[in-house]
């Protein structure tokens, strides 16, 4: 299948590699090196992606036409979440009222509208108070306004009450439950109406640049390319959207944001970005114990009080007792034996939650990550030809758990920041991509950025002895009473990915099994994600180097990748000769939550975009 250069060249990646490990302290005090990497065939081959192992060398692709056809619009948008579709709707608004003709595209690689979107979803109407003033006569999928607020403290048996006082970032008076999926697809509808051109299905793959080094559009991925990484005979070439500015709007830990930000360095000057897992299932339940308009939140057990999180619990009020729940675990937690998929599990058997769910039936579930990083983890917002916007670069009020309403006021600057630009009919721009400086100040004079400099000091305060118990203190005494007035600003605690401590320096820890009624294991759970990638392309999860995981993550972690995928996508499995481990990825599986990118320990897995339409098929999630 693969032919004999192709091991010599895994052979030499896998040197390449181990020399890198070597030089970690850890890594020296371990006998794995020469264990799993002396010979080509010791370490099966994995990836098969053509990042890894470019076409231009591999014989299988001589005499395939690569030729793309390519489109021009005005405004190109990646995503179409709600800060895409916020900021493509502001542009034709804008365009409109001015009568100007301006061609805007947005490529969204789920199937439909909607269909990748997931979140709690408590939503702060704010901004989308300002973008359609009247949105409820538009008929927007908001039924549920807040009525009651609960938070506390859980032991292991007893919930303990936490006043929830007026000015808190948990008070949700105001605000909307929604099923975020369903508003996302109501607001591509209203961008359809004013002449967006939409395009589901299709997965922005690769950035392209102008010769002068400016962002020209974007390649979106090719199709019909076998598992091992040879054309099939229905292979077609994906086709390129140029645009004089491109907004990237991925959402958190966008594929093209991560080449962007090395590209042009757009972290150089801001905090690491630090990450959550969040999980989520919707339940219908017993009408008695439906209480439309509550919104419930927890911290504490299971998790300790090192470990940053919480749960969430929001009664629905679409026309039968619904409920939406999920539990949030901070990507900087220390134990590689810790599950975040297996917490949310056990928080569900909490005296103060099973007997909400106890009769009632499990009807989805899903996952995706969150960023936490706040205002000094923000990079760079705007280079030659591009933006950034939404949660590409984490626009999240962390204490308040929500994002929505700040990632759709972003695309709305970055809308009117563009539209202006490309509407002066006197520009002379200095690249071929234009730079649209003006976004980055606009939005700092804007309540996003009075908004998330408030709260910028709570995340980051957990980081100390007492942990979440010195984290709610920091915040009843500068926040609460000071509104984040403190003349300092915390740092995080590093990169997720290097929080993790060697597993022989931890403590397993003993899940208990799942009942079926209310708690369930992995692999039924992501059943009701419905998931679906086509079996014969390459998996999207690459690896940098076959031989780390093995090597390095399963040696000295314990594996902890088959532990913090929240869609079993990673399993650790016996070699086919006896001796030793290999890893296996089961790629159809993957939810696209971008975990296993962000917390890989060796930083050695690389999330690229599948096919476009692949992925979970959520519905109202």
């Amino acid at each position: 299948m693969f032919p004999a250069s192709k091991y010599s060249l895994q052979a030499r990646r896998c040197v390449r590699a181990l020399k890198t490990l070597q030089t970690r302290e850890h890594v020296l005090s371990q006998g794995y090196t020469a264990r799993w990497c002396s010979s080509d065939l010791s370490v099966p081959k994995i990836t098969s992606h053509y990042t890894i192992y470019p076409r231009d060398k591999d014989p299988r692709w001589e005499g395939v036409d690569m030729e793309r056809f390519a489109d021009e619009a005005d405004v190109l948008i990646v995503g179409g979440g709600p800060a895409g579709l916020a900021a493509a709707i502001r542009l034709k608004q804008l365009a409109n009222e001015q009568e100007k003709e301006l061609r805007v595209c947005l490529v969204e690689k789920a199937s439909q509208i909607g269909a990748h979107t997931l979140s709690g979803a408590c939503l702060e109407p704010s901004a989308l108070n300002e973008l359609i003033p009247d949105w409820k006569e538009r008929g927007a999928p908001m039924n549920t306004p807040v009525t009651e607020d609960k938070f506390g403290m859980l032991t292991e048996k007893y919930r303990i009450p936490i006043p929830i006082l007026p000015g808190l970032p948990m008070n949700n008076h105001g605000n909307y439950i929604v099923r975020l999926g369903h508003f996302v697809r109501w607001l591509g509808e209203q961008a359809e109406e004013l002449g967006v051109e939409l395009y589901p299905g299709y997965a922005a793959s690769e950035v392209l640049f102008h010769e002068d080094g400016s962002v020209k559009g974007i390649a979106t991925n090719d199709v019909g390319i076998a598992k091992d990484g040879s054309p099939k005979d229905v292979f077609e070439r994906g086709m390129e959207l140029h645009a004089k500015v491109t907004m990237f709007a991925e959402g958190c830990h966008g594929h093209l944001a991560k080449q962007l930000y090395k590209h042009y360095n757009l972290r150089e000057n801001c905090e690491p970005q630090t990450y959550a897992i969040g999980l989520k299932e919707v339940w219908t339940i017993d009408e008695k114990k439906w209480r439309p308009g509550r919104v419930e939140h927890t911290v504490g057990w299971p998790l300790n009080r090192n470990t940053y999180g919480g749960s969430f619990l929001y009664h629905l009020n679409e026309g039968e007792p619904l409920v939406a729940l999920g539990f949030v675990v901070g990507l900087d937690y220390t134990n590689p034996y810790l599950s975040p998929f297996r917490e949310f599990q056990r928080w569900k058997h909490h005296p103060s939650v099973s007997p909400t769910l106890e009769g009632g039936t499990r009807i989805a579930y899903g996952a995706r990550a969150l960023n936490e990083g706040g205002m000094q983890s923000l990079p760079k917002l705007t280079f030659p030809g591009g933006l950034l916007i939404g949660c590409s670069p984490g626009f999240m009020n962390v204490p308040k758990i929500k994002g929505t309403h700040t990632a759709m006021k972003s695309g709305m600057l970055a809308a009117e920041a563009t539209f202006a630009k490309i509407a002066d009919e006197n520009l002379a721009s200095d690249t071929a991509g234009i730079h649209v400086h003006e976004y980055e100040q606009n939005l700092r004079e804007s309540w996003i950025w009075k908004e998330l400099k408030a709260v910028r000091n709570i995340r980051p305060s957990f980081h100390n002895y007492f942990g979440l118990y010195g984290g709610i203190i920091y915040t009843g005494m500068f926040y609460w009473i000071g509104r984040g007035m403190e003349p300092w600003t915390l740092k995080h605690a590093g990169l997720d990915s290097e929080q993790l401590k060697p597993a022989k320096e931890c403590t397993p820890i003993e899940y208990p099994k799942p009942d079926g009624k209310i708690s369930f294991d992995l692999l039924s759970s992501v059943a009701l994600s419905g998931t679906n990638h086509e079996g014969d392309q390459p998996p999207h999860l690459t690896l940098k180097n076959d031989c780390v995981p093995v090597a390095n993550n399963l040696a000295i972690y314990d594996g902890p990748e088959q532990r913090f995928c929240p869609a079993g996508v990673y399993e650790y499995v016996p070699l086919e000769t006896g001796e030793g481990m290999r890893l296996q990825i089961n790629a159809t599986n993957c939810v696209h939550c971008k975990t296993c990118d962000i917390k890989d320990p060796s930083q050695n897995i690389n999330w690229v975009v599948p096919e476009g339409g692949g992925g979970p098929a959520y519905n109202g999630m």
